[in-house]
């Protein structure tokens, strides 16, 4: 799961109660709990030193993928090879200089690290922003399906914009309104703010760190922005971006607008109206820092069970095999992060689903297991293959990614991420029923955690992916005990030396889950049908237009 966002984990990524439960099989394969429980361990011993990218993890990782996938039966899923270079770039801010904004009476200087954080996506030796104009340009959107442009009349060629987090209407109570309410649409991620910023040709971006609104602390913001930053590799060197992308305090903010004469939370209550016009600053922004650059070659695994009647129509599984490799060391002076549920678990359920898949025989669509690097630099691993397909996205139906399984036990319910934005749902609430358990949505819609995992890489590229979790409510001990080892499992082990394999888990949730993973994909591969976007979701038109004259 993405280390930007390590303060949220409790409320939807479950683990780890002492819960044993028994488990009725509904419509159920062999999916082996012996394969779940060794690759598991192994992946996440010591051996793998946390499976970082471009490490010895990485190295023996692969090496167990491909004689795992081949014992299961799949084939090779790229050319006859069964893997895919993902080319890397690691960039490290260093000697980065103040923040410095000039008005017409004063200037104002602000420090890297408390008070604002930069880095820039461009490959390059050098990074200097001067005198760059600044203008307030609202949420920073431009939707045109939802006839909301914060850019319209305003040219922001070599200009700082200065914008704000979330969506316009992330206060309302409901999931209605202009960017569906409480829940986050993709305008209101961070990532999307500034693409959109270097498409209008700024030379810089700042967001406004709100706590609610972004769902995490300032610690989260400079933890995860300041040090290494990761990058696909590419051609261009990314020249296309921002020169440089950052956060501001946002008491920072209000003081810089103030230098402006504007008053912050004024212009944040106007930017929620539509019809929202960028304001001007008066003020002109500087900031330099050199950028240490280091290439690496990392890989994704792909395997496929070709289809019986149409196989070049595909469904995909995805899971992460990557974690953080060696981290800060805990008490005990240990510091691997061996990712044990993190994402051992998604990559060890790739392997089960391929011997399930191969024993009920092929299904009429081919089947794609993906097991993908680089998820915690920022989904680069999936980005990277979404980019550069192996099998074309207008003909990939749609799929389900595995991020980090429950070992709480059963739960009564499963908690679906993104819940009622694609047709795939239904494929959910069927395989659920046969299962006896309820569907249920995400607790914190406005937290944007679908745009947070390696199925968010393919979703914007229009493939619908279904993204879903075991629930709290637990069938041995109900929301409570679910709560409990949430939160455990938040404070305790996430993105830690301790999320470790345990062999006192229960895995009842896990098979369970995992007998749902099977049902939904095995029912997509033998369909005729194409599931869609709903309309109005703003994957929808990406999708309508790779489809057209299919």
């Amino acid at each position: 799961m993405h280390s930007h966002y390590r303060t949220l984990l409790p409320a939807l990524c479950l683990t780890l109660a002492g819960a044993t439960t028994t488990v009725a099989a509904a419509d159920a394969p062999q999916l082996s709990l012996d394969t779940m429980k060794s690759l598991t361990k192994e992946l996440s011993s010591d051996a793998f030193e946390g499976r970082a990218p471009g490490t010895i993890g990485e190295e023996k990782t692969l090496a167990l993928l491909e004689k795992e996938f081949s014992a299961a039966g799949i084939k090779p899923g790229n050319n006859g090879s069964w893997f895919q270079d993902v080319p890397l770039v690691e960039i490290t801010a260093e000697n980065v200089s103040p923040l410095v904004i000039k008005g017409a009476e004063q200037e104002l200087s602000y420090q890297y690290g408390p008070q604002m954080v930069l880095y820039s996506d461009r490959v390059t030796p050098r990074t200097e922003v001067k005198d760059s104009e600044m203008v307030f340009v609202g949420y920073g959107i431009h939707a045109p399906e939802r006839d909301w442009n914060d850019y319209a009349d305003v040219d922001v060629t070599g200009k700082t914009v200065v914008i704000l987090v979330n969506d316009p209407d992330y206060e309302t109570e409901g999931l209605e309104g202009p960017f569906n309410g409480r829940a986050m649409t993709y305008y209101g991620r961070w990532s999307y703010k500034f693409e959109e910023a270097a498409r209008q040709g700024a030379a810089a971006a700042l967001i406004v760190h709100d706590t609610e609104p972004a769902a995490y602390g300032w610690n989260v913001v400079e933890s995860s922005n300041t040090g290494p930053q990761h990058v696909a590799d590419a051609e261009h060197g990314h020249m296309d971006q921002t020169l440089a992308n950052g956060w501001l305090q946002y008491e920072v903010a209000e003081e810089v607008l103030a230098a402006a004469g504007q008053d912050l939370a004024a212009l944040s209550a106007a930017a929620k109206k539509p019809g929202f016009k960028a304001v001007e600053l008066g003020l002109k922004a500087s900031v330099s820092f050199d950028n240490k650059i280091e290439k690496q070659l990392s890989k994704n695994v792909v395997g496929i069970l070709p289809g019986s009647d149409r196989p070049d129509e595909y469904v995909l599984y995805t899971a992460h095999w990557d974690h953080l490799g060696r981290c800060g060391a805990d008490e005990t002076g240990d510091d691997i992060c061996n990712g044990a549920i993190d994402n051992a678990t998604g990559t060890a359920a790739l392997v089960a689903l391929a011997q399930a898949h191969v024993a009920a025989g092929p299904a009429k669509r081919s089947i794609v297991f993906l097991a993908v690097t680089a998820e915690e630099s920022g989904l680069l691993g999936s980005e990277s293959y979404a980019a550069n397909p192996v099998y074309p996205l207008e003909n990939t139906v749609g799929g389900v990614n595995m991020d980090a399984f429950s070992m709480t036990g059963l739960a009564k319910d499963v908690v679906v991420v993104g819940k009622g934005k694609s047709e795939l749902d239904a494929y959910l609430e069927r395989a659920v029923e046969k299962a006896g358990r309820e569907v249920k949505a995400e607790p914190t819609p406005e937290k944007g955690f679908y745009y947070r995992s390696d199925h968010f890489s393919l979703a914007k590229r229009g493939v619908p992916m279904l993204y879903f979790k075991g629930g709290m409510d637990l069938v041995n001990g109900g929301v409570e005990a679910g709560m409990a080892a949430a939160k455990d499992y938040g404070e305790n082990r996430y993105h830690a030396p301790k999320d470790e394999y345990d062999p006192n888990w229960d895995w009842g949730g896990t098979m369970a889950d995992l007998r749902l993973y099977y049902r939904i994909a095995r029912d997509l591969a033998n369909s005729e049908e194409w599931p869609n976007w709903v309309e109005g979701d703003e994957f929808r038109a990406v999708r309508d237009e790779s489809r057209a004259g299919k």
